[in-house]
């Protein structure tokens, strides 16, 4: 069994510290491509839930199957307190919890694992050479399942105090912000469910909305709208992060009467949308306008041999449990094309 990545314990661990961050997950003793085979019936890009589910289900049809799990198993997921709607936990499960309990049945059902990142893809022989810092790897049928990271507002003030009062994770930094006054940019579900959280501990929380409506589901606008801590402001764009060491506030801006105005924070979180994780893939393949891959009902691309799985695939729903059943599809379809080599 491989031993690679952090235990469940492990994780609640760590979490429970409140300057928790993704990249705090211990490597421990893992395995390097250099201990591996070099040759795989499929090879997964992405350590989140679709390459996760992928994996599992590609390895109980008895593929011999690699994961390029990236720096830390889950993505973006390690970060959301409490992932709803998903069958089998009706109150909602941590994603730092959801990714360990599916990795522990995948390594169960005989995959291996890898911590590293998909760089490049090459056609070799009958399938795929992926690429990676740690050697390349071989395999017949490739599922990318890259996930994506939260887009930056591009605004001066954002990079230089980043960690520094602005953060793009609620659950991270929420304990240290007891009794502030916050900010959360954007009008999603991600918005919306990190406003939640913050409202545990900050006295006050401001969300800034850049359109009329909310485009989160009913149920969190429900609840936002109920909580009396939180404050929502529509029609309203960040344009700078103030402060020298520290966030202090942001200069924001008011669309509709173009009205401009200095408000004081404590921390500002980001959430305004995200940007997948395919620029290594251009060039080889065809990517819609919003950087995302194209695939058909069992998430093939154009490339054959190659699947696509998740929010990195072209008309995701952008939720857990979607991930999860586009991961089952490619896995099932992947096996099918070892099988029989239709496309």
């Amino acid at each position: 069994m491989n031993d690679h990545c952090p235990t469940i314990r492990e994780i609640e661990l760590l979490t429970s510290h409140a300057s928790f961050t993704a990249a705090d997950l211990p490597a421990r003793k893992h395995r390097t491509l250099q201990t591996l085979d070099k040759e795989f019936e499929v090879v997964i890009a992405g350590g989140g839930i679709a390459g996760l589910t992928a994996a599992l289900v590609s390895a109980r049809l008895g593929r011999k199957t690699l994961v390029l799990a990236g720096k830390a198993l889950g993505g973006l997921l390690l970060s959301i307190e409490k992932i709803e709607g998903f069958p089998g936990y009706a109150d909602g499960i941590p994603g730092y919890e959801l990714c360990p309990i599916i990795q522990e049945q995948a390594v169960a059902a005989g995959v291996e694992f890898a911590m590293t990142d998909l760089r490049r893809v090459e056609a070799q022989g009958n399938g795929w050479n992926a690429k990676t810092a740690q050697g390349d790897m071989h395999a017949r049928a490739l599922v990318l399942a890259t996930g994506s990271t939260l887009k930056e507002m591009g605004v001066p003030g954002e990079t230089r105090l980043r960690g520094k009062g602005v953060s793009y994770c609620a659950s991270c930094d929420a304990p240290l912000l007891r009794n502030r006054t916050v900010a959360v940019v954007g009008g999603g579900d991600s918005a919306l469910q990190e406003s939640l959280t913050l409202a545990a501990f900050a006295e006050r929380v401001i969300v800034l909305a850049r359109g009329e409506k909310l485009s989160a589901q009913m149920v969190y606008r429900n609840r936002v709208a109920e909580h009396p801590k939180i404050e929502i402001r529509f029609a309203t764009v960040v344009e700078q992060i103030l402060g020298a060491e520290k966030v202090t506030g942001a200069r924001i801006r008011d669309t509709a009467g173009d009205a401009a105005a200095d408000l004081e924070l404590a921390a500002l979180f980001v959430y305004i949308g995200l940007q997948p994780n395919t620029e290594f893939l251009k060039g080889l393949m065809r990517l819609d306008p919003s950087g995302r891959i194209p695939a058909d009902d069992q998430m093939r691309t154009e490339l054959r041999g190659v699947f696509a799985a998740g929010v990195v695939r072209s008309g995701s729903a952008g939720r857990a449990v979607a991930s999860a059943g586009d991961g089952t599809t490619a896995a099932v379809a992947a096996d099918r094309f070892l099988a029989d080599g239709d496309w």
